[in-house]
């Protein structure tokens, strides 16, 4: 137990209530249970016109110390992360409390070695390696910002995150598995790297022996720079002292524009948001193996695989592979071979996993599983169902969280087991947290029973600071839109009880498998085929998905081969975004929908990728009303 962990709804009401009356009290006396060389002068400022907001000014802190150090008297030979390979036939690796602050603080002198130092910007774009966890923690020991990538994107989506934060040290491995395939990590930064100059050093890391080039004066193996870092005897790594202020990491996610926005997230109030919102949420207790499917190029890798479990002392899985490799038990095997006592993982996933039906499932021990979760976007009631009957055995609540990049956590859960779920509701806001639902014209919906545009009314702890190196662009996106508030963009329902229920992206971005894509972005990569002349992006109801994206595309030729060209313009989004923007279905047309100003109605056309051909609202405002009933009659 810890001693603010929720144990009541009682007592839910109760701190909900003190967190929104008295925040500066409340998170106080929730700070005061970690590590901090200096205390807070003031707890909380906010002001939402500016979109400035600090959390604990003045204290002094780090936080891989309260992640790790602090556990070492009563935890050092607890496992703190157990890691689970690709490939199931070979040997799992287990990091103990004592293990892990070593090797962090051992990669620490390696990153010091190469010329890191505090504020410098570290892109990491590894495989699901106990690495990436050790260069994630290195980098925040010594206060050098991490910029973590997914091993998705392509070289140029890193180029742009690297020109963008301006990041002159990578760390990468030779090759990542995924699943059956290999993916050529150093091979992509390399082209990367051909329009980055400005890259002092790469560290590579050895995983899947794939031949690399390594440039001399540049490119450094991991393993000699653990090997020198010996030769010095191991020295001990000193955490930097922080700001509570000070960044601790920048993670780029998709916006309505073309370019990806740098979110920066600082050291204090997340480590306080992501450790309180992991207790609570999941009814974490001490000794339970915690499994979180997420990987770490993503928010729910950084607040829920690393920073959140381990600031609280628990041991955390981290898993290399995918979910279906080399068969659809996976995680259902995984969970029987660690009993694992908490599951968290994605809708996308779990209605994967459903296509493949129960016989996977037959046979497997899951009786350890006491709390299912589900992230990265809405689930829809039969994938709850399925989950909650045969994974939880009706037995484990499941939280279906809601949060985003920018929010650094949970926002929106029920608590396992304390408050009730309800099935494709995320129902009631963590403590600390004021969500409101706004009209279009920013009115305040105050009844229940009631769908709206959601917004959160006053700061928490772990919120965003700022667009990296653009403050403005961060006011414009998520304060400017109505007075006062934070806008999520997101659509939502709150019925009759207070719960809330979230029906989805109100702007143009979408959201697949649980990912953030702007359609902007997936536009941009389009139109860079030689042969596009203009495209639109919508999204529409999939699967397995979510959302799928649906592109309407006017292409330059007169007798084009439709098959062929929507591989070569996959091929250019894969190149340019990442094989994640792939278009699920790509329809050319020979106008788009415009009013006379020019602007795209994309109402209409995600109205059509939908199905829904009679109930498109008033065309007549269009340039040229008759392109609807061509693309109409074009639909896929």
């Amino acid at each position: 137990m810890y001693p603010y962990q929720i144990t009541s709804e009682e007592q839910y009401t109760n701190d909900y209530r003190n967190s929104v009356e008295n925040p500066e009290k409340f998170w106080a006396d929730i700070a005061q249970y970690f590590s901090w060389k200096k205390t807070w002068d003031k707890v909380l400022s906010a002001d939402f016109e500016k979109a400035e907001v600090k959390w604990f000014a003045g204290a002094k802190l780090n936080i891989t110390e309260n992640c790790l150090d602090r556990h070492i008297e009563k935890l050092a030979s607890q496992p703190a992360i157990i890691w689970e390979p690709n490939d199931p036939n070979e040997h799992y690796r287990v990091l103990t409390y004592k293990e892990l602050l070593f090797k962090v603080k051992q990669f620490a002198n390696v990153l010091k070695n190469n010329g890191v130092k505090k504020g410098d910007r570290v892109c990491i774009y590894m495989g699901m390696i106990p690495e990436l966890a050790i260069a994630v923690l290195a980098c925040a020991r010594i206060g050098a910002i991490h910029s973590v990538i997914f091993g998705g994107f392509s070289a140029r989506s890193i180029a742009d995150r690297l020109q963008d934060a301006d990041a002159r040290f990578i760390v990468t491995c030779d090759g990542a598995f995924r699943g059956a395939k290999d993916i050529p990590l150093k091979a992509i930064i390399d082209d990367a790297l051909e329009s980055c100059p400005f890259v002092q050093r790469v560290i590579v890391c050895t995983r899947t022996h794939t031949p690399v080039s390594m440039i001399k004066g540049r490119d450094v193996w991991w393993e000699d720079e653990i090997k020198i870092v010996e030769t010095q005897g191991n020295p001990d790594c000193i955490a930097e002292v922080m700001d509570a202020e000070d960044v601790l990491f920048i993670l780029y996610t998709s916006g309505s524009t073309g370019k990806p926005k740098g979110v920066v997230h600082s050291v204090a109030g997340y480590m306080v948001w992501t450790n309180y919102t992991f207790v609570n949420v999941f009814q974490y207790t001490p000794g339970q193996i915690y499994f979180c499917t997420a990987d770490i190029g993503w928010i729910t890798g950084h607040s829920y695989l690393l920073y959140g479990p381990l600031s609280a002392g628990a041991t955390t899985m981290m898993f290399e592979g995918i979910p279906t490799f080399p068969d659809a038990g996976r995680f259902w095997d995984i969970t029987q071979k660690h009993k694992v006592d908490i599951l968290y993982t994605a809708p996308t996933a779990i209605r994967s996993l459903m296509a493949y039906g129960t016989s996977y499932l037959e046979g497997k021990d899951l009786s350890s599983l006491k709390v299912l979760g589900t992230v990265g976007e809405p689930i829809n009631e039969e994938a709850w169902y399925w989950y909650y009957e045969n994974v939880g055995k009706s037995k484990c609540p499941i939280v279906d969280t809601w949060w985003q990049t920018e929010t650094g956590g949970i926002m929106i859960s029920n608590l396992a087991g304390v408050t009730p779920h309800k099935p494709t509701y995320a129902t009631l806001p963590m403590p600390g947290v004021l969500p409101c639902l706004v009209d279009e014209t920013g009115n305040e919906l105050a009844d229940n029973g009631v769908s709206g545009n959601l917004c959160i009314k006053q700061a928490w702890p772990g919120m965003i600071r700022t667009t990296y190196g653009d403050h403005e662009r961060c006011r414009q996106t998520y304060f400017s839109t109505y007075k006062n508030m934070y806008f999520t963009g997101d659509g939502c329902l709150r019925d009759k009880d207070g719960n809330y229920r979230i029906t989805g992206r109100v702007d143009d971005v979408l959201n697949v498998s649980g990912h953030r894509i702007g359609t902007a972005e997936v536009e941009n990569a389009i139109n860079m085929h030689q042969g596009v002349v203009e495209s639109a992006v919508v999204g529409f109801p999939h699967d397995i998905k979510g959302q799928g994206i649906y592109a309407f595309v006017i292409f330059n030729g007169m007798h084009v081969d439709e098959e062929h060209t929507r591989k070569d313009v996959i091929q250019t989004v894969s190149r340019i975004i990442g094989a994640i923007a792939k278009p699920d279905k790509i329809q050319f047309v020979s106008g788009l929908p415009k009013t006379r100003s020019g602007k795209i109605m994309r109402r209409i056309l995600r109205k059509i990728a939908e199905g829904e051909l009679n109930n498109l609202g008033d065309t007549t405002t269009l340039l040229d009303p008759g392109i609807v009933e061509e693309i109409k009659s074009g639909r896929l």
